[in-house]
């Protein structure tokens, strides 16, 4: 069927409808933020903006001079928080990362620039005052989930020097993509999605990280095996755009939908941990960064 057809993308895009069980995985992913919050040596809502919505979680590890992740979380940047997605934290705290978690504006009251912009100003903050909390500004690497794969990859060609003068042109060099979304004319033709989001054809071709130029940095793409054929289609279409020197990594997760992926984030025995802790330089890294699956 065309992937024109706003019935067949609804189908393929709509992952709450496609996973019966989400409603109590993402419960258990806000129990599991909430006991992160508290076992953890963190600050919390620290304002990276002027807006309401420009705060940020740091989870703070021991280790001087700690490579710096941060996290940007799904929702197809109209749902969820940063508050639901604290549960990452500890496992790449453990390996010995400070952890960056922020939130933004969501859709309708802000469009997808703007939401990509106020990530641009969240990586800006990090790098300023990454050595207030143990972080080395010259090691941060980006992740997100979803919606944040799609912001972490577009965050790989901003310029940042043109955000901020005193922001150095390569200030992120490594990203990591879980799920994302790096084409979003088949976004804007779903019927759930697009009254919220309020793309255009114009905007949609802005916004998708596989029209832009392949960064300098590199970017690691990975799905859920068991997601659908358009999410499966996505991940690969960024290695096909920019090509394997900037995606070295282009994989699927055997037996994950697109919300049980994210647990290979939180999981110190997964393959998606160990590529986090290569990305960032720990060591027992464990992971090949030229192994591609799709």
């Amino acid at each position: 069927m065309a992937r024109t057809d706003p019935i067949w993308l609804d189908a393929q895009y709509n992952n709450r409808a496609r996973v019966p069980e989400a409603p109590q995985i993402l419960e258990r992913w806000s129990n599991a933020s909430a006991l992160a919050r508290a076992q953890s040596d963190c600050v919390l809502d620290i304002p990276y903006g002027t807006a309401a919505s420009q705060t940020l979680d740091v989870f703070r590890t021991g280790a001087p001079d700690a490579p710096v992740f941060v996290f940007i979380h799904g929702g197809y940047w109209r749902a969820l928080d940063k508050r639901d997605h604290s549960f990452v934290a500890p496992a790449l705290v453990n390996a010995g990362a400070m952890v960056v978690v922020p939130n933004y504006a969501l859709c309708p009251a802000a469009s997808i620039e703007q939401i990509t912009l106020q990530m641009a100003q969240a990586v800006a903050w990090t790098w300023r005052h990454a050595r207030e909390h143990g972080g080395d500004p010259r090691r941060i690497v980006v992740g997100g989930h979803s919606a944040g794969g799609h912001l972490a990859a577009m965050l790989l060609n901003c310029r940042w020097p043109q955000l901020a003068p005193d922001l150095p042109g390569d200030l992120l060099r490594s990203a990591l993509s879980i799920s994302g979304l790096f084409e979003l004319e088949p976004i804007r033709r779903t019927t759930f999605l697009a009254p919220d989001l309020h793309l255009t054809a114009a905007s949609a071709r802005r916004l998708s990280p596989a029209l832009l130029p392949a960064p300098a940095g590199r970017l690691a793409a990975v799905v859920g095996g068991d997601e659908s054929e358009e999410f499966l289609r996505q991940n690969r279409l960024i290695r096909e755009a920019w090509g394997a020197a900037a995606v070295p990594v282009c994989e699927a997760v055997p037996g994950t939908n697109h919300f049980t992926v994210l647990h290979e984030l939180a999981d110190e025995k997964a393959r998606l941990l160990r590529l986090a802790r290569q990305w960032l330089g720990l060591a027992g890294q464990g992971a090949d960064e030229n192994n591609s699956h799709s």
